[in-house]
């Protein structure tokens, strides 16, 4: 922990909160952090850890390290040139806002002056909320290895990390990882409400279903076999299992999975198009 390390929030939201949460007493002390939120609970809860918070961007800013935008991506550039008076030379800035290429984002923070060099495009998933995130990151070239180490530490603080080499693997990770939960919880949905049309309750169903796929996902995990024999393994010829995976087979699963992580990156890219403009 480096209790010299000051670090700013800009949108002191979900994402951010768990972001705060987790860097807390490990990377810096919770007193280090700023928190700049128009919502007066979100602050609320921020001070009540220790960190000082304002409506506004204002002159603590600039004793921050790290900033961190966590803003929507239609707040951005608004928040950006809010905030960009403070910005002072040597601030490593994260973005953990969809939709905004690191070169955009970039020019925005330079003005008129060269684009900002120290940026990392941070793209986490709601997982983190519970210390279980994973998170694609992208260093532009002026991030030292320093500042990626820092980087990389302050987002393992709520999960894995996964490094990134474009803005184009920034949209693949939103479709896989970013959106990835709401696929998963739709799926969760799916068991629980299959298991009752079986015979069982709805407490039951939604037990087995989360015990489930939570043993699974661990074996995946922790095993040296890849998903498809570890499938091969449960199945047996003729059997139960192989009764249900050809049902999931005959409506085309993978090839749905694929189109709707297709959609999702499309979707990225689009919103790259609509809030990304120089």
């Amino acid at each position: 922990m480096d209790k010299n390390l000051h670090i700013a929030f800009i949108g002191g939201g979900n994402m951010a909160s768990a972001l705060g949460a987790g860097m807390a007493g490990k990377i810096c002390p919770p007193e280090n952090f700023h928190v700049i939120d128009i919502n007066t609970d979100a602050q609320a809860a921020w001070v009540a850890r220790g960190a000082t918070a304002a409506t506004a961007p204002d002159e603590r800013l600039a004793r921050c390290d790290v900033w961190f935008y966590a803003v929507k991506p239609q707040f951005m550039r608004d928040a950006v040139k809010a905030s960009r008076p403070w910005l002072r030379a040597g601030t490593l800035v994260l973005s953990v806002a969809a939709g905004i290429r690191g070169d955009v984002l970039a020019g925005w923070l330079g003005g008129d002056a060269a684009p900002w060099p120290k940026l990392v495009r941070c793209m986490p998933n709601t997982p983190a909320l519970v210390g279980e995130g994973v998170t694609g990151m992208l260093a532009l070239p002026g991030v030292a290895a320093q500042e990626r180490q820092l980087a990389e530490a302050m987002l393992a603080s709520v999960g894995r990390v996964v490094w990134v080499d474009d803005d184009a693997a920034i949209d693949a990770v939103t479709a896989l990882s970013g959106s990835g939960p709401a696929y998963v919880f739709r799926f969760i949905e799916a068991l629980i409400e299959g298991g009752q049309k079986v015979g069982l309750n709805a407490q039951q169903a939604r037990e087995l279903a989360l015990a489930t796929l939570s043993g699974a996902t661990r074996l995946a995990r922790e095993s040296d076999d890849p998903p498809s024999v570890l499938r091969d393994r449960v199945t047996s010829k003729g059997g139960t299992t192989a009764a249900a995976l050809k049902v999931l087979e005959d409506g085309d699963f993978m090839g749905l999975i694929s189109s709707a992580m297709q959609a999702a990156a499309q979707r990225s890219r689009e919103l790259a198009d609509d809030f990304g403009k120089a």
